[in-house]
């Protein structure tokens, strides 16, 4: 079942997709709400709403299927790591460390945006990018949950586009933080919440997703991969997430960015140019990955934000010798 959230009319509604078109709920509840209340019940109250009457999806702006409580982006794609290692790091293989284990940062959760939203550069932005990434959607709550157990974890799936500002990205990780606001700006989930069980028939033998996805820039595809190369699964990852801590219902898990030209940065550290060029105003990228859908969005121009000020420079080191 393919659960959304849009806008018509000036009211936001949720319920159900269908090739027919959106079918709103009898009784409006938040996406949240309805996967926090279990699959079983969402799939019993999706089946109800497909019987009322149909939007057509044309009709509508879609937003973010789900408001979710945390997110965390995962890198589980060595492919990814190999080349854009290459050119934020000038690294010549993926660090050892990354091997070890799944790794994440958190992002913004109030920075999600819908499937054909505009997006805007962000402060200061020069080097602005894409990342094509499939999300997964925690069904309840739980600590250190073993690989085993996490698949009854997983409500569903979404595309999950990491927009990201890699020359604001690159200047703080030097600093041995981050990324915080090189990512933090904009993140497109869409465009709806596929539940997992309608994707168990793309489980493979070790329990990863054979699933194709595509982006494109302007209508020309600049990268194309598939889930099964993720180096690590969607329930390891949640076994990772929740290791000694708690991941709860709606939390949403990316999968970290595809291979093969999955995001601009990965081309570049291949190439060793900025080629293609970074995104700009008027760049429009769209993102397919099979059974998920299409995300559509144009990049517009940002506006500027107040100027901060640099560090204050104490003489702490007079300061401890007095």
């Amino acid at each position: 079942m393919r659960f959304a959230t849009w806008v018509h009319d000036g009211r936001v509604t949720t319920g159900v997709a269908s090739d027919d078109g959106l079918h709103a709920f009898d009784r409006q509840v938040s996406i949240l709400e309805l996967v926090r209340a279990g699959l079983p019940i969402a799939l019993e109250v999706g089946a109800e709403a497909v019987g009322n009457r149909p939007v057509d999806l044309a009709a509508v702006r879609l937003l973010p299927p789900i408001e979710p409580p945390t997110v965390r982006d995962f890198a589980a794609f060595e492919e990814h790591m190999d080349g854009a290692g290459k050119s934020m790091a000038a690294s010549a293989e993926v660090e050892p460390e990354w091997y070890r284990r799944p790794v994440f940062y958190f992002s913004n959760p109030y920075a999600m945006i819908g499937a054909h939203d505009d997006v805007a550069v962000p402060p200061e932005c020069r080097v602005m990018d894409y990342e094509l990434e499939v999300a997964a959607v925690v069904s309840r709550d739980g600590a250190s949950i073993s690989p085993a157990q996490a698949r009854d974890h997983i409500f569903g799936y979404t595309i999950f586009n990491d927009w990201s500002a890699r020359d604001t990205q690159g200047g703080e990780m030097k600093v041995g933080l981050g990324p915080t606001k090189g990512k933090d700006f904009a993140t497109t989930l869409g465009p709806f919440l596929v539940t997992a069980d309608e994707l168990d028939p793309h489980l493979t033998s070790d329990g990863l997703l054979d699933l194709d996805g595509t982006v494109s820039v302007n209508g020309t595809v600049t990268g194309r991969d598939n889930l099964r190369n993720m180096s690590w699964s969607f329930d390891e990852l949640v076994a990772q997430a929740s290791r000694g801590t708690w991941v709860k219902a709606g939390d949403v898990l990316g999968s970290g960015t595809f291979g093969n030209g999955g995001c601009l940065v990965e081309l570049w550290g291949r190439s060793g140019t900025r080629t293609p060029e970074p995104l700009r105003p008027g760049d429009v990228v769209e993102m397919t990955v099979e059974k998920l859908g299409t995300i559509r969005n144009t990049v517009v121009a940002g506006s500027e934000a107040p100027a901060l000020c640099e560090a204050r420079r104490h003489d702490w080191k007079a300061q401890r010798r007095n």
